[in-house]
């Protein structure tokens, strides 16, 4: 957890999951890192970036609960709070997508701050939560952008296939320019595969070549191909809720212990370089 810059109260660590790419397991990583945090007793607030309200729909939210959303928090001056909805997982909130979120991408263009909106329309809320997880959209436009300048660093679910690395690079290099621009203290969390099937050998492949490009950026805990996983958001619940046995939701359970670890070692480093 970072601390805000008065040093005065504890403030959430704000985390984009971002890929451009649709497919490769982003908003199933979102909900279920966002479960698996809170069974850990952290306060966690999920924001459903996605016009599709594939996280809102996979956390059980029905659309007639939805009036209250991201949407007239961006364009509208919604206070966030307002658009706060409490999920069926304790210790997690959610601020639900919208189908008018689709058109939003024109409507920021001419909106002072347009970079910024969410991040000032955040900033009342971070000192409620240890960890707050933003589904992007899979396109690096507007609301991705918004996601950026809000977060204090990004992870990047990536699909153990031919082409991820090629992918890759694109939005590394957006995060880079995103860093230079707009967003200093953003940095890359982690790269977690996803989709990954042992018993392929492309995905050994694509494996030993992120992790040789991109070495310890890479998280050692992968999430394999599993049925339940797949089956999960049809019921309404992460897969931590709906199988909490099965291969899918154990591996969530482990990627947030390991980021949890390198978060810790994060504060550790910055507390020994501050002293």
């Amino acid at each position: 957890m970072e601390w805000s810059e008065s040093q005065s109260a504890p403030r959430a660590r704000v985390l984009a999951v971002a890929n451009q790419k649709g497919g490769v397991g982003k908003t199933t990583t979102a909900i279920n890192l966002a479960t698996a945090l809170a069974a850990c007793e952290k306060r966690v607030l999920i924001v459903d970036m996605d016009p599709q309200g594939n996280a809102s729909t996979g956390l059980g939210l029905e659309t007639r609960h939805r009036s209250e959303n991201i949407y007239p928090v961006l364009v509208q001056d919604l206070r966030a709070i307002e658009a706060v909805v409490q999920s069926d997982v304790p210790g997690m909130d959610v601020i639900p997508s919208s189908v008018d979120l689709s058109g939003a991408e024109l409507e920021l263009i001419a909106l002072e701050r347009r970079e910024y909106r969410l991040a000032d329309a955040l900033a009342p809320l971070l000192e409620r939560y240890d960890y707050v997880l933003i589904d992007c959209p899979p396109a690096l436009g507007l609301l991705t952008l918004n996601a950026l300048v809000a977060a204090d660093a990004v992870l990047v679910p990536l699909q153990a296939e031919f082409y991820a690395l090629q992918g890759l690079t694109h939005l590394l290099d957006t995060l880079e320019r995103v860093k230079r621009a707009l967003n200093p203290r953003l940095t890359i969390q982690g790269i977690v595969l996803t989709m990954y099937d042992r018993r392929n050998n492309l995905s050994d492949m694509v494996a030993a070549d992120v992790r040789a490009h991109l070495g310890a950026k890479v998280y050692e805990t992968v999430i394999p191909r599993n049925v339940r996983v797949s089956e999960a958001p049809s019921h309404g619940k992460p897969v931590l809720l709906y199988d909490m046995r099965c291969a899918g939701s154990q591996a969530y359970i482990h990627l947030a212990g390991e980021i949890l670890r390198r978060e810790q070692d994060t504060a550790t480093r910055a507390a020994a370089l501050a002293s």
